[in-house]
């Protein structure tokens, strides 16, 4: 691994000022868990890294009833599968940590790590966007806030601008039943081939809202509307599910590479969101 210089600011004002001062060519560490297997690899290189770990104004796990939840950055994985606030009101991100790496890296990864990685298939992503995330940056220029949908722009690649950083996810009170399903050939510490997260709002037999969201499929994670448009305020008929699945497998753009071809993965978006589905009917 090349020498760098490693920084370990203590308030978010200095990390911003760090962040400035190396006009967005620092490196941010969290967990590590990504960057520094990179560096080691040669695949990122940074004279300057920034390590954001002892910056309480990124930790939190909160959460009323009346706003929903709130996750610093720095929240960890482990947190996730532990915390009672997630267990109770979004079981969906618990589940989804668990089945993320393992337990050692679980306890060093974060939120904000595994978002601002930007990789296609991560898999925080897919639930978090079927619950309506939203995501605060700050930086040079101030805080702004937007839909987690709208951060991706390719893979490794997100709207952060030269000194920004991700503080913080809110997520509004959760709203109906969420479920994520993964595929890859292991059960755990294996990158997703395919990610459904699927989130339905049922009165009586009647869909009443629905968000599918797709993960591994396209450069970046996947709100599939015209799916959504076939179940929302509608009867979920097998027929009709059927239609969504099938519509969801032709609304993406995979790509054959050494995980999987363009055609399994299409054929497995149809797969688990069928399943998904019928777990939450």
């Amino acid at each position: 691994m090349r020498p760098f210089n490693h920084f370990s600011p203590t308030t978010l004002s200095e990390a911003l000022s760090l962040l400035a001062e190396h006009n967005g060519k620092a490196a941010m560490i969290a967990g590590g868990t990504d960057l520094l297997l990179k560096m080691k690899a040669g695949l990122r290189k940074s004279d300057v890294v920034v390590n954001i770990k002892r910056l309480s104004d990124l930790r939190c796990l909160t959460f009323d009833a009346a706003n929903g939840l709130k996750l610093g950055a720095l929240t960890t994985l482990r947190e996730l599968t532990r915390s009672p606030i997630i267990f109770e009101h979004y079981p969906a991100l618990a589940h989804t940590a668990h089945i993320m790496a393992s337990e050692q890296i679980r306890s060093l990864a974060t939120v904000g790590g595994n978002l601002c990685n930007a990789a296609p298939s991560a898999d925080l992503a897919p639930p978090l966007i079927a619950l309506d995330a939203l995501v605060s940056l700050i930086g040079p220029a101030g805080e702004r806030q937007l839909p987690l949908a709208d951060f991706f722009t390719g893979p490794g690649k997100s709207v952060l601008q030269p000194g920004e950083l991700l503080k913080e996810i809110t997520l509004p009170p959760p709203v109906g039943q969420t479920i994520y399903l993964k595929h890859s050939p292991r059960a755990y510490m294996d990158i997703a081939v395919v990610g459904v997260a699927v989130r339905i709002l049922l009165e009586g037999d009647v869909c009443r809202e629905a968000r599918v969201v797709l993960g591994a499929v396209a450069p970046v994670p996947l709100c599939a509307h015209q799916s959504e448009e076939i179940l929302a305020g509608q009867t979920l008929t097998d027929k009709r599910i059927l239609q969504a699945a099938k519509t969801a497998a032709q609304e993406c753009s995979p790509i054959d590479d050494v995980r999987g071809a363009a055609w399994y993965r299409r054929r497995m978006v149809e797969v688990l969101l069928k399943r998904g589905i019928k777990s939450i009917q």
